[in-house]
């Protein structure tokens, strides 16, 4: 199978010298999924969802489409099949039922999978009208919550003994009017990435929670930090990000 086969298999286009495609291993809106040639048949792919390239040939050969005996080796442009799962974040119901789950690989890496009724693995997140936010139990009981980018950050906050959230796919993920309305009256504390994508979520989930949410709040991390992790890894405290917090204005 040549590049291009595969990206017409999977309702793609050719974009300059490779094509583009929507990503089966995560609920792709936009094609995010780069699928070119390489030397001796090779074909090189890459999710720029932050899929890992297993999860990404997983769901391929869910589909039916891998090649058959298809070469697969260690290769970042061929597989990846040497990465390996470091961490899963489980996003539950309300009755802590588990829906689905965000892997974290090394090589550094992402990709969503849910169970299956036979006790196995789907490599691929559900749908957008199955996504919830991250910890939503606890986000449901809680008059205060922190809204992160990421499940790590999530944890970190939880570790110095807050409520957090966040929801699957980074930055780019797009937040979904259910994430707004489980938010709803509560007191919410945005803690954005300190890059563009970062900041530019945040400027969107505040206006999305504008007269939901009881009260929200951006907590500005310092220009040489890059999240909360690695202020909390930098000295501060639980009591420090108190008192910061008392001094910011919320809407």
């Amino acid at each position: 199978m040549t590049a291009a086969q595969l990206a017409r298999a999977l309702g793609g286009r050719r974009s300059g010298e490779g094509h583009v495609a929507k990503c089966p291993a995560h609920e792709d809106n936009n094609p995010s999924l780069s699928i070119a040639s390489g030397d001796g048949g090779k074909l090189l792919i890459h999710c720029h969802a932050g899929c890992s390239h297993l999860a990404v040939i997983d769901a391929i050969k869910a589909l039916g489409l891998w090649p058959e005996g298809f070469r697969q080796n260690a290769s970042k442009c061929e597989g990846g099949a040497s990465q390996k799962i470091v961490a899963t974040y489980d996003y539950t119901d309300e009755h802590a039922q588990l829906l689905y789950q965000v892997c974290r690989t090394d090589p550094k890496g992402f990709f969503q999978r849910r169970p299956d009724s036979h006790g196995q693995w789907i490599n691929r997140g559900p749908k957008d009208a199955d996504r919830v936010l991250y910890r939503l139990r606890e986000v449901l009981e809680a008059p205060i919550v922190f809204i992160c980018e990421g499940e790590k950050d999530v944890e970190t906050l939880r570790d110095y003994g807050f409520i957090a959230t966040t929801n699957a796919g980074g930055a780019n993920a797009p937040w979904l009017d259910s994430y707004t309305d489980v938010l709803r009256g509560r007191e919410c504390i945005i803690v954005p990435d300190n890059d563009s994508p970062g900041w530019k979520r945040a400027l969107f989930i505040t206006k999305s929670l504008f007269g939901v949410a009881a009260r929200t709040r951006v907590f500005d991390l310092p220009r040489n930090i890059k999240d909360i992790s690695e202020w909390f890894a930098a000295g501060h405290s639980e009591f420090e990000l108190i008192t910061m917090l008392e001094g910011v204005h919320g809407v």
